[in-house]
């Protein structure tokens, strides 16, 4: 495993994270496997745990609580989020931060999460929504230094809005926020226009999320791919998306190297990048972790292959479906 710089906190996290989101609704054998497979992350070198507390009311946070446990002799760096107060995904621009993230709320929750993940300060604590107009409103800023004075969080971050990564800059100008999360991938290559260059002059850790395009760069799906009612894919996949995702995606399989799957080149394009301090793969069996870990391997990709997947950018905007 290697490891990078995380921005200006100067911690030295893992290359590839791990991605806690999708534990509601899992069986109790399923909570055995995730937990071994978090074991072997470890193992193998993860130190950087991404959770919320919306992913399962809390139970993300609490599994990791449990791991942080299990293996207290290693630093593990948890980062969690304060879910919206109005639990709307994703957020928009008429929004008021009144309705979102009120001051009372942000304390309320990160108290929540404290007492979730079993610690005294939370490493990274990030808005799980945000919006650039609220940025220079002086309430979040006030309850931010608050907790951080008192020494509840080290870190602030924000999770952008899915194909909006412009949607913080001005956020970021305020010198409160260490880390961003945002969508980069093989298509989702926007961020690099905007928001890397001012993460280098801020020196503000980025966060990459949604390596795999939520499934699609793992080269896997066909048009005919469907999925249960309770899985969000459901209402993400609609035909619109799901036939042009694969054609997409079809498009890369003669670009992938011999001997690699196209989630590791995935995972790689994104290593590729200096401007990434991790990358959050979902990982929930250990099949999964040894795969993604080992792409992080310091090689990265090919100068040649990494110019001929810029080709493959695809900028895409926010639609009601697109969450």
């Amino acid at each position: 495993m290697q490891y990078r710089t995380f921005g200006r906190t100067g911690w030295q996290v893992s290359e590839i994270g791990y991605g806690m989101w999708g534990l509601a609704g899992w069986t109790g054998a399923e909570r055995d496997e995730v937990e071994r497979a978090l074991d072997r992350s470890i193992e193998l070198g993860c130190n950087f745990f991404d959770t919320a507390w919306a992913y399962a009311d809390g139970l993300s946070e609490t599994i990791l609580n449990g791991t942080m446990k299990r293996h207290s002799d290693k630093r593990l760096y948890a980062a969690t989020k304060i879910p919206p107060k109005n639990r709307k995904w994703p957020s928009k621009p008429e929004f008021s931060i009144d309705d979102v993230f009120p001051a009372d709320y942000i304390v309320e929750y990160t108290e929540k999460s404290l007492k979730n993940l079993g610690v005294e300060t939370i490493d990274l604590q990030q808005f799980h929504v945000w919006e650039d107009g609220w940025a220079e409103r002086d309430e979040w800023k006030e309850a931010i230094q608050k907790l951080t004075k008192e020494g509840k969080v080290q870190a602030w971050g924000v999770s952008v809005n899915r194909w909006e990564p412009d949607n913080c800059l001005n956020t970021l100008r305020t010198g409160l926020i260490d880390a961003v999360q945002v969508i980069y991938n093989i298509f989702d290559q926007n961020p690099e226009d905007h928001l890397f260059p001012l993460c280098r002059e801020l020196n503000v850790a980025v966060i990459a999320r949604v390596p795999f395009d939520e499934g699609t760069l793992t080269g896997t799906f066909t048009k005919e791919t469907t999925f249960p009612a309770n899985d969000w894919r459901s209402t993400y996949f609609v035909p619109e998306n799901l036939n042009s995702s694969v054609d997409h995606a079809d498009a890369l399989k003669p670009l992938v190297p011999a001997g690699m799957s196209m989630a590791e080149m995935a995972l790689r394009f994104i290593l590729s990048n200096p401007d990434v301090a991790t990358t959050i793969p979902g990982m929930r069996k250990i099949r999964n972790v040894e795969a993604n870990c080992g792409s992080s391997d310091g090689a990265g990709l090919p100068d040649a292959l990494l110019q001929e997947l810029k080709g493959h950018r695809w900028d895409r905007t926010p639609t009601e479906w697109s969450q």
